[in-house]
């Protein structure tokens, strides 16, 4: 999609090379960590119910996922408020702000009495600090993804900005690694009394090394007198609605095969060798490491032939390859292909994954980049993404997982339109004319 002439603001100069790498780490690790708390609530589900819920509750699991459930409600929230705030008053704070929230929402479910000692007002706790790291998540997106995209290198913003991706995947790779290193040394009694808080308090000191970082990082906006358009939702609905629906529709069709590949997956995988130790984690484990690795070798291809024959590579597969996948990986009862098709699928989903951060910060100019790019993924990912396996386990209870693959399929399909129809390739973007200009600057000083 071409950009404008008009540009609202030029940020800093892109840095050396160097300077992106440490600042791309900066920006990740935050990311990272993030994720790592999304997902080791997850990840030790079943051993929050006993902490949470009185003993003998029958709906504790659904309790605990539906309380999952509700931080995508705030994501939306969190990208309209950590944006506004990123445009304003620059990428750096926000990134320290939302990393200072999840950690303080960690620490305290971590230190949490159980229900046992002070009843209902323990899950009354851990909604609330659900909510708060709902909250941040959804600020972290927009803004890690504008700003990694801000500060990388040109010519190889597709490759910087593919580690937003490998730290989303690693914070999953991370919990998992938490939960198998406690079973390892820990019984599962342990494990259900004390191994879980271990977990949330290793996300808690995890962020408070990354806000330390984070208070180093070069600022990537620079700030200028059109203050008064900056984060405002007024200009982002009346001057650009278009990228924002845009940036809505390439999210739709990525962010619902993100969760039917990564969630659902590894779900049936786990469902189908339930009876044989630890295969399901060690195959699931495998697939996403994979997963978290080969994010930069889409993001330097996208520099190499652009966005758009990655986008609809995975538009093109994921609507053949959907149905397949969810049809044919219930039947496998073979380690090594089991693995083999969740990381083809991977493979797949990886020309999504890698670059739709840098499409999309590539849609705005700078004084509404992080408000856009993190309302238009916020409000798709809550409303497709975040729901997709609550409609995946419904459509399996009720013998209707044939509508389910249909459903992912169309969602791909609407967002491949797109990626064919609307998004050009190789096309002079707001961040290119934001560095020309601010050579130029430099140049007549």
């Amino acid at each position: 999609m071409s950009a404008p002439a008009r540009s609202a603001g030029s940020p800093n100069p892109a840095p050396s090379t160097r300077r992106a790498v440490f600042n791309t780490v900066r920006g990740s690790l935050g990311n990272l960590v993030e994720w790592y708390d999304v997902y080791v609530y997850t990840v030790f589900a079943s051993y929050l119910q006993s902490s949470f819920f009185a003993d003998g509750e029958p709906n504790a699991g659904i309790y605990t996922m539906a309380i999952f459930a509700v931080t995508f409600v705030m994501r939306p929230i969190g990208s309209w408020f950590f944006g506004r705030f990123a445009d304003r008053h620059g990428r750096r704070p926000a990134l320290v702000f939302s990393i200072s929230v999840m950690a303080g929402a960690s620490l305290l479910i971590a230190l949490t009495p159980t229900a046992e000692s002070i009843g209902s007002l323990a899950v009354v706790i851990l909604v609330l600090c659900r909510l708060l790291q709902g909250f941040a998540t959804g600020g972290e997106y927009g803004t890690s993804a504008t700003y990694m995209s801000e500060a990388a290198t040109p010519g190889l913003r597709g490759f910087f900005s593919s580690f937003q991706y490998v730290t989303l995947v690693g914070g999953h790779v991370l919990a998992q690694v938490t939960l198998l290193v406690q079973q390892a040394f820990l019984t599962d009694e342990q494990i259900r009394e004390f191994g879980w808080r271990i977990a949330f308090l290793i996300g808690a000191v995890g962020a408070v090394v990354v806000l330390y970082l984070r208070r180093a990082m070069d600022e990537s906006l620079q700030t200028d007198t059109e203050n008064k358009r900056r984060g405002s939702m007024t200009e982002l609905f009346t001057a650009y609605p278009k990228q924002l629906l845009v940036c809505f529709l390439v999210t739709l069709g990525g962010t619902v095969a993100f969760y039917t590949y990564s969630v659902n997956g590894p779900l049936i995988v786990k469902s189908t060798y339930a009876d044989r130790g630890m295969t399901a984690t060690w195959i699931n484990l495998a697939a996403l490491v994979l997963l978290m690795l080969i994010q930069p070798l889409g993001g330097l291809l996208s520099d190499k032939i652009g966005r758009k024959p990655l986008l609809v590579g995975f538009g093109v597969a994921g609507v053949l390859w959907s149905w397949t996948f969810l049809n044919l990986l219930p039947k496998v009862e073979t380690p090594m292909v089991s693995f083999l098709l969740l990381a083809g699928t991977y493979v797949i989903l990886t020309g999504y994954t890698s670059i739709n951060a840098i499409v999309k910060a590539e849609l705005f100019p700078a004084h509404i980049r992080a408000l856009g790019l993190g309302l238009g993924y916020a409000l798709a990912n809550s409303m497709f993404g975040g729901t997709a396996p609550v409609i995946y386990e419904t459509a399996k209870e009720n013998d209707a997982l044939d509508a389910f693959g249909i459903y992912v399929t169309v969602a791909i399909g609407i967002s491949l339109l797109v990626y064919v129809f609307v998004l050009k390739n190789r096309q002079q973007t707001y961040l290119d004319r934001e560095q020309l200009a601010r050579r130029d600057e430099v140049t007549v000083r």
